[in-house]
């Protein structure tokens, strides 16, 4: 193969790829750094000397310094520099990208006149906890909920002061169904009634109140669907609001009582079906309609339902699943199957189930009962509710053997584990570079194993995507470099 890589489709990607290139001299990284527009990938490798640091600050490119300021290998010199920078984005950046920075830089920001550099200061684990305090009476009311948004351990009087902000925004940061941040918080009790109480808090309040019948009926009626969604889920909730709520026009207060363990069969099914029967068609993005507000609203509202259903996992299903595993539920089933303790038939009847998440869910949890047969059908079937880049192969290694087969499969998503067999043939490396699904060629592209002139071949990929990942390959010959180097120089 010619050592003089083919003209390339994406000649920027391509730049900032090789920017990021583990393997390249640190000659090339300097000659780099005044590329005209400005590759980050420069300024983000963790192994920048301090004169190629000093030579990015002086060339004030403002995207080129952002990405510097994110870098959190940068020595402590150059972050404390760029905490003076007169961009607050870069400084906002300084804060973002400071692990294990030392108290003085937080001390010098901390009252940084700019509110969004305060905004990330209250959002980041890293400030000292008697720093982070001092934002609770931030003059922004902005910082202030993103410090309760952010902080669910903050100490009890930091807490207290939050819940009863002035600002109805930063209470009901303080007081909400959802954090940013694991364990999520529980108010004090004396503040309970008072939450109840605040338009703004009282979803969050519900589900750590006492709920008397009084309480419940007046919940019941809250025109904020959201306190409806948090009283369904109420473990005191009386049977009679239970039923009601499973009939409310919102498809998310339904949810919450069709996950209950104490809702009836036929109201279960009820729900179920109705979730299902009010979820837009699949084409409904795409099909050119254009309906009005309220009918887009319902059909978010409906298809954010649907996927909910499919993600829902209920842990007293798991906690007692033998009820359940054949349950017409798959969400019940992937509950059931998510136990440490099913019997064989039953864990062997689940690894075959019909719906991709319930075998997935038994896989992981009886992982000495996968053999490569069924962690390839599991993975090949793998439909997952939501975009994610992991996959079942990813947990369940296939064998040699079975690699070797893919790379001659129809389907290019198995095809694209091939490049994962540590003594793949040559032969077929370069038939899977040419193949023409983007997928499979990006696998050959991060493939450790690719040789030089496929990667110099993979350089000119028309995927944006496979042509910065080969360019990126730490086995891309110094040649390559230096020839990508001229195109960066004008």
């Amino acid at each position: 193969m010619s050592d003089v890589i083919p003209p390339l489709v994406h000649p920027h990607q391509v730049l900032e790829g090789l920017a990021g290139n583990p393997a390249l001299p640190p000659a090339f990284v300097r000659r780099l750094c005044g590329h005209r527009a400005g590759l980050r990938g420069v300024a983000q490798r963790a192994d920048l000397a301090d004169d190629v640091i000093a030579e990015i600050i002086a060339l004030d490119d403002h995207w080129l310094t952002h990405s510097l300021a994110l870098n959190r290998s940068l020595p402590r010199a150059f972050r404390m520099r760029l905490a003076e920078h007169p961009d607050p984005a870069i400084r906002t950046a300084v804060v973002v990208g400071a692990d294990g920075a030392p108290r003085e830089l937080f001390e010098r920001l901390i009252g940084d006149g700019e509110p969004q550099v305060r905004e990330h200061l209250a959002q980041s684990d890293h400030v000292p906890p008697d720093l982070r305090a001092r934002l609770a009476t931030d003059p922004d009311a902005t910082v202030r909920a993103t410090l309760a948004r952010w902080w669910t351990q903050v100490p009890e009087p930091v807490r207290r002061r939050l819940l009863t902000d002035a600002e109805d925004a930063v209470r009901a940061k303080a007081c909400a169904t959802y954090y940013a941040r694991l364990p999520h918080p529980v108010p004090p009790a004396d503040l309970l009634p008072a939450l109840l109480a605040d338009p703004v808090t009282r979803a969050g309040a519900v589900r750590h109140c006492a709920l008397d019948a009084d309480t419940a009926r007046r919940l019941a009626g809250d025109p904020d669907e959201e306190v409806r969604e948090e009283l369904a889920g109420h473990p005191d909730l009386p049977p009679p609001l239970r039923d009601r709520l499973a009939e409310d026009p919102v498809p998310q207060v339904a949810l919450r009582v069709f996950a209950r363990q104490d809702t009836p069969g036929p109201t279960r099914a009820a729900i179920h079906a109705r979730i299902l029967s009010e979820a837009p068609p699949a084409d409904w993005l795409t099909d050119g309609s254009v309906p009005d507000d309220d009918v887009l609203e319902r059909q978010l509202m409906s298809e954010m339902a649907r996927l909910q259903l499919r993600t829902l996992r209920l842990p007293w299903v798991t906690a007692d699943p033998l009820p359940y595993v054949d349950s017409p539920y798959a969400c019940f089933r992937a509950s059931a199957a998510m136990s440490d303790d099913l019997p064989a038939p039953v864990v062997a009847r689940l690894l075959h189930d019909d719906e991709s998440s319930v075998r997935t869910a038994m896989a992981l949890h009886a992982r000495d009962r996968v053999d490569s047969a069924t962690a390839e059908r599991i993975d090949r079937g793998y439909r997952p509710a939501k975009k994610t880049s992991w996959r079942p192969a990813d947990d369940f290694p296939l064998p040699v053997d079975v690699l070797r087969r893919l790379a001659a499969d129809p389907d290019p998503r198995m095809r694209e584990l091939a490049p994962r067999d540590p003594d793949l043939p040559e032969a077929l490396v370069r038939r899977l570079a040419a193949d023409p699904d983007a997928r499979v060629r990006g696998a050959i592209a991060r493939c450790p194993r690719t040789p030089a002139g496929v990667l110099a071949r993979l350089l000119a990929d028309p995927s944006e995507a496979v042509a910065s990942a080969a360019a990126r390959h730490p086995g891309l010959s110094q040649e390559h470099m230096r020839q990508l180097l001229a195109l960066a120089e004008p």
